[in-house]
């Protein structure tokens, strides 16, 4: 009885619209021969091998007949001959002398052509059959793969053997078939040299290749091309071998990947979330790095979580030991400002020789919080920055590796955001290798809980991602699996996943219990011998190396480790900042001395402005059509600039454009920001009557300036923003804004706001200069359409309430933002806003900022601020005085408002309403002798009234009060009704201009 290792069950035939169509790649003469074989509907009764359910076996004929004519049987030969040569239906086919290759025996001459039809349907079916049970194997081969090292996921074939009967049979063939030998179709590489095998070599080949420990899905891909490559791949007789001295190079990887077992012994009760139960990871990322350097790439960027990271450092970023081992030495104080992190989220930048290419290659390892998979977008952004600055338009120089566990890789939403960010021709980083260490459980969570997919890789499907699972106990299966995964990458410059199946040894950390929940799996894995072992073992057998040559590979290690962990022992100091992932040379000092801790004016000479302005208001390329409203726009434009005034979208416009001419490279990113949400912005335009033609006037300002991008992105919040993050970390040299389509829409990035831009400075030692455009503003758009959250940014300031700045102090204010977290913004005039744009890339060191941007400020007519004001020597205004009557008679003031963007213009229009100019100053902190008071439109437990009360007290005499004149406390930002909108505003205001609304309260 021939036995099948296949379940009969996900073999079976596949209905006609799986079928793969191979004929498209031949020549159009070709093309209408076939389609005229394919038209012979009338004589189907004569010939009805030409209906329909054949005609993917006639189409394989025909193929390899245009290829080879003496590679099909011989009466196709006569019928594809005849056919070309125009014979009319029913009469192409003829009988062959011949029906067997090799064969001497004839035929009569006088036999009859219905006579040899039954043969015909037989061979045709056959060959139909044969073709479907390959195809089932590379459609399906994948789910009867070997590949859980534990067997518990696996059936056990070899006990319960499927018969050729309860298998095959679905295709039409029985065991009696199993030494016809049948020709190969050209989907297929399992011939090698070979056109034809027979039935049982053709099933056991397709086993080797599909169903051992190697699982392969791929036949989702709709390039055909790129299937091709990946059968040749997998298929090849032959192709999946070894030299011995790779088999040494990768014991010896295997060795140390044990590093963790060194650790373990010198900090028993020591967290370090390390990697046993898939050691072989590291020779796996080693494998892609030599790959893919040695098909040119120089700069490989890196993210993954913390389980195995410490051995990642040392054995693939190649940081030096000793500070590693400094990291579990509790008693060394820390040399840099700052909390510091955990020594498993830590990251590395650090060049070297690659020992098997003998080239340079560039590893940077992203430093990451304890949220998962939340470093993906970051990694990405880095990468394309990375690209972008050295001209590598392809993706040849710089390529990111991504690291996964199983239940995140499933369960985090962000997996999904930045794998749709991955052919976008403004994210795209041409190709990532994602490398997934599947432990087969999350922290205590069995997959059947966790996803519910049958693998936590298929999200990467929607991508047309190959999927490569591998056994990780087979380490010469890995090497090929990450082999043919960088060759991938290289070639077609697109994501490719490798699954690691694996196990986890010991415990969600090592002080953790995994027999509570787990107690059958964590039984098997006690008796489960270590992959080194079982490798070393093999080569032993095989003669590639022998025991002593095994033991002094360890005991090299060892010896290696030992003296660096005495080494480390010297170290009095711990550094941070010997862990940044993102260095910028040269950027923090100056002829050597570090910079001046000073801005220069941030003001622009008029004919600057002036150019600007009239780029700004015209079209740049000649035969553009652009839309009609577009039109009236820039002759707007070019009335303010006629009127050296600057509204909201020509400040943004200049400042963009003044930092492009100083060579700043400038990015915008974020939901329909070419055109702005509220249709201000305009930098890109559209030709109106050719198609995708558009014009970018901003990169036509000057002959040597440094290219604008701006772009649209995917609807993403948390994907976007953490690539716009990770592109700034690259590059002190530019200004990276990321948009909101509204303020509202930023808590959907929370976590990169949170993990990432608040406390990177402070964790990692790692500047940003990353500026977050936020809308804000209660103009009854409902809840969701109003607050940005101040509160929550100004919160999160790390400035403290009761200190008081040394005003005196040289620079002070520049001092008071190196010494904040990040710089929040909510600008009232255009003039404002050019300013603090400018200023971000003048500071002489790098702070998040963020800026609350207006929406109908954008087109109020008093939001407007004249040249005067943005020439050389002004600055950005932290405080913007009154400058009315009130100015001049500062003693007839009985009260003083403080406030900070739109709401400005609210409280003027209603104080000019009042006649109360003289009496109501806003924002003039001299006149300290009035009563105090903060306006906001925000409810009063939201915006800045708890942030800006403690510090104003600060300021002046603490005995004073500084009264509340806004919104009450809410739960949501705002109404959705108008009436109730517009009644809340008109209380406040009356609130803020009666004189004797807070006497109750004395």
């Amino acid at each position: 009885m021939f036995h099948l290792r296949t379940c009969a069950a996900k073999l079976r035939p596949l209905t006609a619209s799986q079928t793969v169509k191979t004929f498209s790649q031949n020549k159009p003469a070709a093309i209408r021969t076939f389609q005229q074989i394919r038209c012979y509907s009338a004589p189907v009764a004569v010939e009805p091998f030409l209906s329909g359910t054949s005609s993917n076996y006639v189409e394989e004929m025909y193929c390899a007949w245009l290829e080879n004519p003496k590679s099909v049987h011989k009466s196709w030969d006569i019928f594809f001959r005849n056919t070309n040569a125009g014979a009319p239906p029913g009469t192409a086919y003829q009988s062959p002398l011949s029906l067997s290759r090799g064969s001497l025996a004839t035929v009569a001459h006088a036999q009859s052509l219905v006579d040899a039809q039954p043969n015909v349907d037989k061979l045709v079916e056959d060959h139909l059959a044969v073709q479907s049970l390959i195809r089932a194997y590379q459609v399906r081969g994948h789910h009867i793969a070997k590949l859980d090292p534990l067997g518990i996921s696996c059936v056990n074939f070899d006990d319960a053997p499927v018969t050729v009967s309860s298998n095959v049979g679905f295709y039409g063939l029985d065991e009696s078939d199993l030494d016809k030998v049948f020709h190969l179709p050209t989907t297929t590489f399992i011939g090698g040299q070979e056109s034809a095998l027979p039935l049982r070599e053709i099933i056991r080949r397709l086993e080797m290749a599909y169903c051992q420990h190697i699982g392969v899905e791929f036949m989702f891909i709709n390039d055909l091309e790129q299937c091709q490559w990946i059968r040749q791949k997998f298929e090849t007789p032959g192709i999946m071998q070894f030299t011995n001295e790779e088999k040494r190079t990768l014991l010896a990887r295997l060795v140390r990947s044990t590093f963790e077992e060194f650790l373990h012994r010198k900090w028993s009760s020591e967290k370090r979330f390390g990697l046993e139960g898939c050691e072989v990871l590291i020779p796996a990322l080693k494998t892609i790095i030599d790959k893919s350097s040695e098909n040119g790439v120089d700069y490989v960027i890196m993210g993954m979580p913390h389980r195995g990271r410490l051995n990642v450092l040392a054995n693939v970023i190649r940081k030096e030991l000793e500070q590693i081992f400094c990291q579990f030495d509790s008693k060394l104080e820390a040399a840099d400002e700052g909390s510091g992190d955990m020594k498993y989220h830590l990251g590395m930048y650090h060049r070297r020789i690659n020992r098997v290419t003998d080239r340079n290659i560039t590893l940077s390892l992203v430093a990451n919080p304890s949220h998962l998979e939340a470093a993906d977008p970051v990694v990405m952004g880095k990468t394309k920055a990375e690209q972008f600055y050295c001209g590598d338009t392809e993706g040849k120089k710089v390529m990111s590796i991504l690291l996964h566990g199983d239940a995140a890789f499933a369960g985090q939403g962000i997996v999904y955001e930045t794998f749709h960010l991955s052919d976008l021709p403004s994210y795209t980083t041409h190709g990532t290798v994602h490398v997934v260490v599947n432990n087969q459980i999350g922290f205590t969570t069995d997959p059947r809980m966790a996803r519910s997919s049958p693998y936590p890789t298929d999200v990467a499907r929607v991508v047309n991602a190959p999927i490569f699972h591998v056994n990780a106990d087979d380490p010469e299966a890995v090497m090929y699996v990450c082999k043919v995964a960088a060759e991938w990458r290289s070639t077609f410059h697109k994501d490719v996943v490798v699954d690691l199946v694996c196990y986890r040894r010991n415990g969600h950390n090592e002080m953790d219990e995994p027999m509570f929940t787990q107690p059958l799996m964590y039984k098997q894995i006690r008796k489960q011998k270590p992959v080194l072992q079982k490798y070393a073992e093999l080569l032993v057998s095989q003669g590639v190396v022998n025991q002593p040559e095994y033991e002094e590979e360890i005991s090299k290690y060892d010896k290696i480790c030992e003296e660096a962990f005495t080494r480390s022992k010297d170290e009095k100091i711990l550094h941070i900042k010997h862990w940044l992932d993102s260095p910028w040379p040269g950027f923090f000092t100056l002829d050597g001395q570090p910079r001046s801790m000073s801005c220069p004016s941030t003001g622009l000479e008029e004919d600057i402005l002036t150019h600007i302005g009239n780029v700004a208001s015209s079209v740049p390329v000649e035969n553009f059509t652009i839309h009609g409203g577009l039109s009236r726009i820039l002759k707007t434009r070019k009335e303010l600039v006629t009127n050296r005034t600057v509204d909201w979208a020509l400040a943004e416009y200049m400042a963009f454009g003044s930092l492009l001419k100083e060579g700043i490279h400038v990015r915008l990113s974020g939901q329909d920001v070419e055109r702005g949400t509220f249709s201000h912005r305009h930098h890109v335009l559209h030709d109106q009557n050719v198609d995708k033609r558009t014009c970018i006037p901003m990169n036509h300002l000057w002959p040597n300036q440094a290219p604008y991008t701006v772009c649209n992105s995917s609807l993403s919040e948390y994907g976007v923003l953490g690539f716009e993050l990770g592109f700034a970390m690259a590059s002190p040299n530019a200004l990276v804004l990321w948009e909101a389509q509204f303020g509202d829409f930023n808590n959907m990035a929370q976590c990169i706001i949170d993990q990432f831009i608040c406390p990177g400075q402070a964790k990692w030692v790692r500047q940003n200069g990353i500026v977050l455009l936020l809308p804000h503003g209660m103009e009854g758009m409902g809840p969701e359409h109003s607050s940005a959250r101040p509160e929550r940014f100004l919160q999160m300031c790390n400035d403290d309430s009761d200190v008081l700045p040394d005003l005196m102090e040289s620079n002070f204010d520049i001092n008071q933002l190196y010494d904040c977290n990040w710089v929040v913004v909510n600008c009232s005039t255009p003039g404002n806003f050019f300013h603090v744009l400018r200023r971000q890339i003048l500071l002489p060191f790098r702070k998040p900022l963020i800026i609350f941007t207006p929406k109908s400020l954008l087109r109020h007519p008093e939001a407007r601020t004249n040249f005067d004001e943005m020439l050389p020597g002004t600055h950005f205004q932290r405080v913007i005085p009154e400058d009315g009557p009130a100015a001049q008679a500062p003693d007839k003031v009985k009260r003083l408002l403080f406030c900070t963007g739109k709401v400005y213009y609210d409280l003027t229009r209603e104080r000019k309403a009042r006649d109360m100019a003289e009496q109501v100053a806003i924002t003039r902190i001299e006149q300290s002798n009035a009563e105090l008071a903060w306006c906001q439109e925000e409810h009063k437990n939201q915006g800045y009234y708890d942030y800006v009360k403690p510090r104003l007290r600060t300021t002046i005499d603490r005995a004073k009060p500084v009264w509340y004149a806004g919104r009450d406390p809410a739960a949501a930002p705002a109404t959705g009704n108008k009436k109730t909108h517009l009644t809340e505003l008109q209380r406040f205001l009356d609130t803020a201009f009666d004189l004797d609304a807070f006497k109750k309260f004395s």
